[in-house]
């Protein structure tokens, strides 16, 4: 399916980067698509259970009653199954624009369908994010010895959950020995737990006096949505003892 990157988000970000490049202190970080999620439940035909998203959504009418359904393909036997996203609802009851943009299989409309997490509990399957997303970390290279501290804004293209020890891991360069050690010492100051699963746009600062550090471990316990290529390593597997300069992606 074409993923085409939506203007409005495209624009935001190439914002926050001018804005941010004209500064030592400031960081991006950006969780950025690579794939759409694979939807797992059991195929009625074979006993495949992951599915892809087709690109395609269906609407029927019924007088002035919509059927609005996602179009998912067994990714074993090429199956077509619907997941419904409005049933029985009156033609009245959706914005004119978005009933077009169904109509029309709106790319950002599948991929905000596509990425539902909600959606998907409501019809009993789950997401797999693995492989699905890359970390691009544009941080400078003196940024964790400086004596301001550096704020870096971490920013998601789509809802990937993404335990927040491993951003720090992947975006510092770090082992996950310093990263705790750095989190406890009040040098890293996140406002989430270490453990949480991040999937929305955050801050976090970072003060001068780093560890030394390791390159991240690697992380046999990771769940589904890390990023290929980066266990043990950032971007291909590469160990590093020091921070990467600007810019530097982890890719899937």
């Amino acid at each position: 399916m074409s993923q085409e990157p939506r203007p409005g988000r495209e624009r935001s970000w190439r914002a926050l980067k001018a804005t941010i490049m004209h500064t030592d202190r400031k960081a991006l970080w950006a969780v950025r698509q690579s794939a759409l999620p694979a939807a797992v439940r059991a195929c009625p035909d074979c006993p495949g259970t992951r599915h892809r998203a087709s690109g395609r959504i269906r609407v029927n009418a019924s007088g002035k009653l919509l059927d609005v359904w996602l179009l998912l393909i067994c990714a074993t036997c090429d199956r077509t199954s619907k997941v419904p996203v409005h049933e029985r609802v009156h033609v009245s009851s959706l914005e004119p624009s978005r009933l077009v943009a169904y109509e029309n299989n709106d790319p950002a409309v599948v991929r905000e369908l596509t990425t539902n997490a909600s959606l998907a509990a409501k019809n009993g399957y789950r997401l797999d994010w693995a492989g699905t997303w890359t970390l691009e970390a544009r941080t400078p290279l003196h940024a964790l010895d400086g004596p301001i501290p550096l704020t870096v804004h971490v920013g998601f293209e789509l809802p990937v959950p993404v335990r927040v020890e491993r951003l720090l891991m992947l975006g510092l360069g770090l082992s996950r020995t310093a990263v705790r050690r750095m989190v406890g010492d009040g040098r890293i100051r996140v406002p989430l737990a270490l453990d949480a699963k991040a999937h929305r746009d955050f801050e976090l600062t970072v003060h001068g006096g780093a560890a030394a550090g390791t390159a991240p471990d690697a992380d046999p316990a990771e769940p589904a949505g890390t990023p290929s290529g980066v266990r043990g390593g950032v971007g291909h597997g590469a160990r590093q003892a020091a921070p990467r300069p600007w810019p530097h992606s982890a890719t899937a």
